[in-house]
């Protein structure tokens, strides 16, 4: 167990300290008026949606850092700004920007030369539309179910000239306590995953049935599993077989689909549930993690019933 304690404090220390940063630097942008004005740089995405300025806010800050931005929308919904379901609908849109970076950071440098421009150029299409569908649903969402909401966070702040000394001093006031809330949650529940890891909780899946039902070849079945433990191991062993012609176009675009549909809820309990409870507590981050998981497991299970239907 006290081998256990030692790989999440390796594991997590590191995540704390972005959510730190994430905080207490966002804190002090809002004191001294700087995301106020910034905001309008990503007004003519909200001004379709029933979702408040203050989420524009977060959303820029989201291109740099989704824990950052996170750490905003917390604060707007413990000072009141915005509720429960603006929460959900601004976490969500948060998580996008970080599509942008991974198409730069994995999909292309990584994801395009080990599987070769078709196969990879349809996983990366893939990627993309399952930004679009998030956007889109909280788009509709937030226009069925919200009231246009003009709460500005930081509207006492815009007004008054702060030092820099003075922001730090009100962000750490401000978000001391919901940083140690945040710190004791996330180490728990990091702990929890750890220990369910360890005792094999994780590969309850057997994947051997899927090559008779999807008429993959068997041998399929290796980079299959490897995708669902490790993406990135699981696109390198299947980059080969398609050189190969070991396993057609069609049959290695059905592989990534079922192993992303494997892998993304794995995926989400591992790393984003202890991440998005620490930060919204259990009853949102739950919500939030099951919403945005869920529009990627459809997305590829659409594209997966496309893909059988081609292939028959």
């Amino acid at each position: 167990m006290f081998s256990i304690f030692l790989e999440v404090l390796d594991f997590a220390i590191p995540i704390l300290i972005m959510i730190f940063v994430g905080l207490f630097g966002t804190g002090i942008l809002i004191e001294l008026g700087f995301m106020q004005k910034f905001s309008g740089l990503v007004r003519p995405l909200f001004k379709y949606t029933n979702l408040p300025d203050t989420c524009a806010s977060s959303f820029l800050v989201a291109m740099g850092s989704t824990v950052a931005a996170n750490g905003m929308v917390v604060n707007f919904k413990e000072n009141g700004c915005i509720n429960e379901k603006e929460t959900m609908l601004c976490a969500v849109l948060n998580s996008t920007p970080a599509y942008v970076r991974e198409i730069i950071t994995y999909q292309i440098p990584i994801v395009l030369p080990a599987l070769g421009p078709i196969v990879g150029g349809f996983y990366v299409t893939v990627f993309i539309i399952t930004a679009i569908v998030k956007v889109s649903a909280v788009i509709i969402l937030s226009r069925l179910f919200l009231e246009k909401n003009k709460c500005m966070y930081d509207d006492k702040v815009a007004g008054k000239k702060v030092t820099l000394t003075e922001a730090v001093k009100k962000s750490l006031k401000r978000n001391k306590k919901l940083f140690k809330k945040i710190a004791i949650i996330y180490l728990s529940m990091t702990t929890l995953v750890f220990y369910l890891r360890e005792n094999g909780a994780f590969e309850i899946f057997n994947v051997l049935p899927l090559a008779d039902i999807f008429g993959i070849p068997p041998e399929s079945i290796v980079p299959l599993t490897s995708y669902v433990a490790s993406p990135i191991l699981g696109i390198s062993l299947l980059g080969p077989m398609i050189s190969n012609n070991g396993i057609s176009y069609i049959q290695a675009m059905i592989v990534l689909m079922l192993g992303s549909m494997f892998m993304l809820p794995i995926f989400s309990v591992r790393t984003l549930l202890p991440r998005y409870v620490s930060i919204f507590g259990p009853k949102t981050g739950v919500k939030i993690v099951a919403f945005s998981t869920g529009i990627s497991v459809i997305v590829r299970f659409c594209f997966l019933i496309i893909l059988l239907t081609i292939a028959n």
